[in-house]
């Protein structure tokens, strides 16, 4: 059952709300744009937390992903959102997080659910061991950061759309691998 919580902020194009929606009515194949976020969690030694999303999600069960996803609710930053669902399906409380894609949106299908969501990522450093909510989080595991950018070009589709996109696009940016270097050295 759905909490009061549970619902998407949907917006236009330019991320103007529209109002809100339940969140598994609305994920459908027909999943109007609206309000998301990704979180790369990264330790000291340079690993990646990677997902693999609970069986007894709706969208995009069993299949790997970067730390954390959710969706903001009406009025809370994308920061706060991130904190609340590392400490929601990781048992991680975070004090810092760097938003470094703000404008990121993406749109794929899988079984007939479709995902459309305008999606800044965020990165994070923490050295806590997770603590998992099995009714978001199956598995987790940690990967170097190089090996797992080798992983994504090599082996295409292991893991969701949104992380593999969201991964090619931060191995490019500098603010990302500025507070990457200055995290892990």
């Amino acid at each position: 059952m759905e909490k009061v919580e549970d619902y998407v902020v949907l917006v236009d194009k330019n991320n103007n709300v529209l109002g809100i929606a339940p969140k598994l009515a609305t994920h459908n194949s027909n999943t109007p744009l609206h309000r998301a976020f990704s979180v790369f969690l990264f330790n000291s030694k340079g690993q990646l937390l990677l997902q693999q999303r609970s069986g007894k999600k709706k969208t995009w069960p069993l299949v790997w992903s970067n730390s954390v996803c959710g969706h903001p609710m009406l009025n809370e930053s994308n920061i706060d959102a991130a904190k609340r669902r590392l400490n929601f399906e990781l048992g991680i409380k975070i004090d810092k997080l760097f938003e470094i894609l703000p404008d990121f949106s993406y749109k794929a299908e899988m079984n007939g659910i479709v995902e459309n969501e305008i999606c800044p990522v965020l990165i994070a450093f923490s050295d806590k061991k997770p603590l998992l909510n099995r009714g978001e989080v199956e598995r987790v595991r940690w990967i170097k950061w190089q090996e797992f950018l080798r992983e994504i070009e090599q082996k295409p589709g292991t893991y969701s759309v949104w992380c593999e996109q969201e991964t090619k696009l931060l191995s490019k940016n500098e603010e990302f691998i500025k507070l990457y270097k200055k995290f892990t050295s």
